[in-house]
């Protein structure tokens, strides 16, 4: 795989030490673990953290990378198990959760999605538009956390039914199974606001 392959020479220099080696992979993937992370924690406060976590955990696991696997592939795998203990703790001790269950307006995913599809529409489609990104991001948060994690990986980072298989570690079958149950789930939601347009979307 083209990543893995651009990867492997940052990945032997880490393994001998060479910490600027790893910044360089942590400047090329962050963006994208902070994007995963915030869509399985959704509370915007708390993702560099996890993110920073998972970098180091994957400093630290370094040397049991094998290459059998593409780097982000493996990185992802990290930042998932990462998050999930981060919501564990939170159960424990649900202070810090609050603006995410106030669903407060400065979401950036919400905003995101409110922008890409308002941008130049008129008052009330823009209205519309707000409306079907909010039931879009409340339906992915009604989701279990195994269809969750792969729409996310499917839709919003892009992966494939093979790398999302090898993530998640399950057949490709069950994959596109979840992939299927998410998006019918999603448009049983927006189906009363898109009327007519039902599966357009999705």
């Amino acid at each position: 795989m083209n990543a893995n392959d651009a990867d492997a020479p940052l990945i032997e220099r880490i393994k001998q030490g060479d910490v600027r080696a790893f910044e360089m992979l942590v400047v090329k993937y962050q963006r994208r673990i902070e994007r995963l992370i915030g869509r399985m924690v959704r509370d915007v406060d708390l993702v560099p953290d996890i993110a920073q976590e998972t970098f180091v955990r994957a400093y630290r696991a370094i040397g049991q990378f094998r290459g059998d696997s593409a780097f982000y592939t493996w990185l992802y795998r990290i930042a998932v198990n990462t998050a999930k203990k981060a919501l564990v703790d939170l159960k424990r001790d649900p202070i810090v959760t609050e603006s995410a269950l106030a669903g407060r307006d400065d979401d950036d995913e919400t905003s995101r999605v409110e922008n890409e599809l308002s941008d130049g529409e008129t008052p009330d489609a823009v209205l519309a538009s707000k409306e079907i990104a909010a039931a879009v991001n409340s339906a992915i948060e009604g989701l279990s956390d195994d269809l969750r994690q792969a729409i996310t990986l499917r839709e919003i980072e892009g992966l494939s039914y093979e790398e999302i298989a090898e993530l998640m570690n399950c057949p490709i079958g069950t994959v596109r199974s979840r992939i299927f149950r998410a998006r019918e789930a999603i448009a049983a939601r927006l189906r009363p606001l898109l009327d007519t347009r039902e599966g357009e979307r999705w």
